[in-house]
């Protein structure tokens, strides 16, 4: 047991460093239910009771996984309940995941409104993170993805193409699985390359996307210890794919564990790179939604996303 990155403290430096937020609007389970399996949403909302029915203490984490001839199954108990719906040990269910996953959703759906209505730009302090989490499963402390989400409640109000590029540390594997065999979402995604890092089996640069989603899937795997010179030129380059989509909407799940003193992360890059990352995105002149992913060097997490921010800040005059 280690202690969990992924803590309160992470949203007080947010707040501090970009001061009052709006409240979220609640818009209901049916987006949730437009990209995640409905006996998922339902065990998410009951795991921790059936849990504590079964006669465990604490929180409910998973110890076995189907992770070979995965089919579906009617399974009853708990224990196995959790392997079915999860891919790691490190996202356990606690007695408040349901009600801090379907709240995080609804801030980046209530981000999502102010674009759509002005076509700017909004910025979604979610904890927990969602990149990591799939149509059925939960792992790399995500619940509910809430980029996808994002995304496909803008498809449904109308846009044509939505194109989503990940900067955060870790492969977005959750958000690729949920598109991966459609063309109206351009997944993109540059990340610690999968074979030295977490998740490992998602991410290489030879996953590209299936039958109508062939193409539209971009990866750009990275060595530890990336700088920001090999960081930046690799942006460029996602820029581009993004811009040669032609999309409606950019959505940016923003992690700042790439900085240089993330505890669990490896790559080398410093505070004031994120403006220049913030500006290099901004320069796209997309109406862009950025949904807070990851980023545990709580002392500066703050600061980091405030440098990033100002990159849109600079674009805007």
């Amino acid at each position: 047991m280690v202690p969990y990155a992924e803590k309160p403290e992470r949203v007080e430096s947010l707040l501090n460093a970009v001061g009052s937020p709006i409240a979220a609007r609640d818009h209901g389970l049916a987006p949730l239910l437009d990209v995640h399996d409905a006996g998922y949403i339902a065990f998410l909302q009951s795991a921790h009771d059936e849990w504590r029915s079964a006669g465990r203490e604490g929180d409910a984490f998973p110890y076995v996984f189907p992770a070979r001839g995965r089919r579906p199954l009617d399974l009853e108990r708990i224990d196995a309940r959790l392997g079915q719906y999860a891919y790691d040990c490190g996202t356990p269910v606690t007695q408040h995941t349901w009600e801090a996953a379907y709240w995080n959703v609804q801030t980046a759906l209530t981000a999502l409104d102010a674009v759509m209505d002005t076509s700017r730009n909004s910025f979604a302090l979610c904890r927990p993170p969602g990149h990591h989490s799939g149509k059925d499963y939960m792992g790399g402390y995500c619940y509910l993805n809430n980029v996808a989400i994002a995304a496909q409640a803008a498809l449904k109000q109308g846009a044509q193409r939505v194109a989503i590029l990940d900067v955060d540390y870790h492969h977005g594997n959750g958000t690729q699985d949920i598109f991966y065999d459609r063309g109206d979402v351009l997944t993109i995604s540059i990340h610690a390359d999968p074979k030295t890092d977490y998740p490992f089996y998602w991410g290489h640069a030879d996953e590209t996307g299936s039958g109508p989603g062939s193409g539209y899937n971009v990866n750009y795997p990275l060595p530890r210890g990336t700088e920001w010179n090999t960081y930046s030129a690799t942006l460029q380059h996602a820029c581009e794919a993004a811009t040669a989509f032609k999309p409606d909407l950019l959505i940016v799940p923003y992690g700042a564990d790439t900085f240089e003193r993330d505890p669990i992360s490896h790559f080398k890059l410093k505070t004031n790179n994120y403006r220049d990352m913030g500006n290099a995105i901004a320069a796209l002149s997309l109406p862009t939604l950025v949904c807070m992913e990851g980023g545990y060097a709580v002392d500066a997490l703050g600061t980091n996303l405030a440098s990033f921010l100002s990159g849109f800040t600079d674009q805007d005059g």
